[in-house]
């Protein structure tokens, strides 16, 4: 029977698991949350490998070695992960095969493993007698443990017992039998299926005698249930005459010191006769119910949240305004807002606290910007991430009827910040979602509505509490996905994307020297040029905020570092030519003017959630039959948009100087390139129709003029968002003149002065001042 098995050698991600054991064809899942594991999968995800999973020897070791964990497990696929709150993952796998390891490669930063991997041709089994009677013991013995066993459901067995290979119909039978860890293990060491049968089977019977045992122990217990009552009531009898005689037990201490407690917290009235009412309920339950512990829970947090404790605010506007300059640069329009409400703060006291949301695209300070508000204020500040958020309870808590119950997260967090008055900060509220546990974003209505939230009531607690002192922030990348009822009751304040300008200046002052220290680098080691930074923005990062440019910067810390240890040099520096040896080819490039006026071709302006792109919309006419093509992934609305261009053009063919039964024997086709990126949006409009008209009339459209706007059927250009990360993408581009709808004038003013200046910005009201100002006076030559 040797032959059937096949060992083969494989090297492998390894996870060390605590408490648990899997076995071959078993589907499970568990959380994982010590970095060497998280590594591990991570490598195994994008090796597109298996990974090998080992039980812990001793489950108390938080960080094993080599030798913690034991030599066979079960080799598995990856098949889903989870992110959940706090870093961990939630992970499904299915087990494989048995794997033995032979060595371990690696211990950082994770391990890897030599294994072999066993396996056997089931059709190559030769199926004895001795065999199938070791197979009808074990599915004897589970029909045994099942009857016997509450836990585990009876159609177990019926779905089992259809299993015909016995080495899998042992390792089933393992998964869902509740063995000890030795038990487990000792199987999974069994290769031999014949003799991991007969392993089973010994360890079956034994666990089947016990739950014999068990049953007959719970019988004399349900006998006794008389007894108990009246153990309980002798013991009632026993502390009456312990108080006679002054002997107070632990439970009367404990009623004293919360007495004391919440006598001296200042709470309102009703809080204090409810607390006080528990506590009178804490003297009369049995010492031994299981209600006294929920009751201690309820009035520890009772007494240790922040009733009346508040810190004292600091309403200083000069010191504000320096502590947001040096934690910040730009962003002036949010800074003058939270001095405005500073300002106010000084002059009256009752002042409700405000409910700001911020708003921008990842990575430009939105929740910076709020521990510094919290500095600025001298309060304390708490954060609480609403991403993936589904379940009510987390803001609610759940009702002390509920096994395990505790108080939301929003209380714990007011518990956490050691005062009523901290600064709160709901990371991510455009992320929240809904399921049938409840819609957090309605529960958070009563958190962040000035009107109720005075009186919050915490299921748990089942109290009010005043959260009207709390001073909300909330973070978002857009409204868009934000419940109207939830963003009415807050202040959208919108951080736009930095420009070049203000990277270069958050780099040379906030981003290098903080990567320099934690590098372990002196000031003096790493010396890179102001070329070299504008480099980094322009050709190695694309993003509205600077999160991926602090990386890069942190990127060439890391290579500089190991220059000075190898190379033992004193300084490293880096300029524009020496910057690709540190982060290698330049992975973006800025698009360029087209070298001279070009007929059908129109330079379009978008805005994405990384800041501001141009588009060089093109059109092709052709011989045809009038059919109308659009490529390059267009959404509804910019096909919507193409279309109402042609019908303002076939309205107005005289004047434009164009066949007026153009639509009929020509065929027209618009691409904006890079079609593989979803493109939707009306802004386009005018754009395009300017492409077409410029085709049909054979016009030239000028190179360095671009435009932005929607049009209507009568040729009206409409008003657009991302106004100023448009125009700062046309300035990188090189482009001299942009058009913008005038009903845009008010966004004119976030564009920084530098950039108007340089810039001829015009205000168009229709496509006839568009066309003016967009195609070159004199037609261009067919042949040309």
């Amino acid at each position: 029977m040797e032959n059937i098995y096949k060992l083969e050698k494989k090297t492998l991600p390894l996870i060390p698991l605590r408490g648990i054991s899997i076995f071959p064809h078993m589907v499970i899942h568990f959380d994982v949350g010590r970095d060497k594991s998280i590594q591990a999968i991570d490598k195994a995800m994008i090796d597109d490998t298996a990974i090998l999973l080992c039980t812990q020897i001793d489950s108390k070791v938080d960080d094993p070695k080599a030798d913690d964990f034991y030599r066979v497990g079960t080799i598995a696929k990856v098949k889903q992960i989870l992110k959940l709150p706090g870093g961990s993952i939630r992970v499904l796998v299915e087990g494989i095969n048995r794997g033995r390891v032979e060595t371990v490669v690696e211990e950082d930063p994770c391990f890897i493993a030599e294994v072999e991997e066993l396996t056997y041709d089931y059709e190559q089994i030769e199926k004895s007698q001795e065999l199938e009677a070791a197979m009808r013991l074990v599915l004897e013995d589970l029909e045994d443990y099942i009857s016997l066993n509450s836990k585990v459901p009876s159609e177990v067995f019926m779905t089992i017992s259809d299993i015909e290979d016995p080495g899998r119909l042992a390792d089933v039978i393992s998964s869902y039998v509740l063995l000890k860890q030795e038990d487990n293990q000792k199987i999974l060491e069994t290769f031999d299926f014949y003799e991991r049968l007969e392993v089973l089977h010994v360890i079956l019977q034994k666990e089947v005698e016990l739950l014999k045992i068990e049953n007959k122990i719970n019988q004399r217990v349900k006998k006794q249930i008389n007894k108990v009552q009246k153990e309980y009531y002798l013991r009632e009898q026993l502390k009456a005459i312990q108080k006679e005689l002054g002997e107070d037990d632990d439970i009367t201490l404990d009623v004293e010191d919360y007495k004391t407690k919440i006598n001296r917290i200042k709470m309102p009235k009703e809080v204090k006769e409810k607390a006080l009412k528990e506590v009178d309920r804490l003297t009369k339950t049995s010492p031994y119910s299981a209600e006294v512990g929920v009751i201690r829970t309820y009035l520890d947090w009772i007494v240790e949240l922040p009733w009346g404790k508040e810190t004292k605010e600091k309403i200083d506007i000069k010191m504000a305004r320096e502590i947001l300059d040096e934690d910040h640069y730009g962003l002036m329009d949010v800074k003058e807002r939270i001095l405005e409400f500073i300002a106010i703060r000084k002059l009256t006291s009752s002042m409700k606290g405000p409910i700001l949301c911020l708003v921008g695209p990842p990575g430009v300070g939105k929740t910076s910007i709020a521990k510094s508000i919290s500095k600025a204020l001298n309060r304390n500040f708490v954060r609480m991430s609403l991403g993936g958020l589904r379940d009510e309870a987390e803001i609610r808590g759940h009702r002390r009827t509920y096994v395990g119950s505790m108080p939301g997260r929003v209380i714990s967090q007011i518990k956490k910040a050691g005062s009523k008055n901290p600064v709160f900060l709901f990371d991510e509220i455009d992320k929240l979602n809904s399921d049938y546990t409840g819609d957090p974003a309605s529960g958070l209505l009563e958190v962040l509505d000035p009107e109720q939230n005075i009186t919050f009531t915490d299921h748990f607690l089942d109290v009010p509490f005043d959260l009207s002192k709390v001073m909300f922030i909330t973070t978002a990348n857009t409204t868009a996905s934000i419940p109207a009822p939830l963003l009415d009751r807050m202040e959208v304040i919108r951080i736009s994307g930095y420009t070049e300008e203000e990277k270069l200046q958050i780099a040379l002052r906030y981003l290098l020297p903080k990567q320099i220290k934690e590098h372990g680098l002196k000031e003096n080691q790493l010396i890179i040029s102001e070329h070299a930074v504008r480099d980094i923005i322009n050709n190695y990062t694309r993003e509205a905020g600077v999160r991926n440019l602090e990386r890069n910067i942190a990127n060439i810390c890391r290579k500089a570092a190991k220059r000075i240890v190898e190379e033992n040099l004193e300084v490293v520096r880096i300029n524009s030519s020496s910057l690709s040896n540190y982060l290698g080819v330049e992975k973006y490039r800025f698009d360029t003017l087209e070298a001279e006026d070009q007929i059908g071709v129109a330079n379009g302006l978008a805005w994405t959630t990384v800041g501001g792109e141009t588009l060089s919309i093109e059109v092709n006419i052709m011989k045809g039959s009038g059919k109308l093509q659009l490529t390059g992934q267009l959404g509804d609305v910019m096909k919507e948009s193409a279309m109402a261009g042609i019908s303002y053009i076939r309205a107005n063919c005289e004047i434009l100087n164009i066949e007026h039964d153009f639509y009929k024997d020509m065929d027209i086709h618009i691409h904006v390139p890079e079609g593989a990126i979803p493109k939707d949006g009306p802004s386009a409009g005018i754009t395009m129709a300017t492409a077409v008209i410029s085709a049909l009339s054979n016009t030239p459209i000028k190179k360095d003029v671009a435009m932005t706007g929607e049009i209507t059927l009568r040729g009206r250009a409409l008003a657009v968002g991302g106004i100023k990360e448009k125009v700062l993408a046309a300035h990188r581009m090189g482009i001299k003149k942009v058009l913008i709808p005038i009903e845009n004038k008010k966004d004119l003013e976030d564009i920084p002065e530098k950039i108007r200046k340089k810039m001829d910005l015009i205000l168009v009201r229709n496509m006839e001042e568009v066309l003016s100002n967009a195609l070159v006076k004199e037609p261009k030559d067919e042949n040309h």
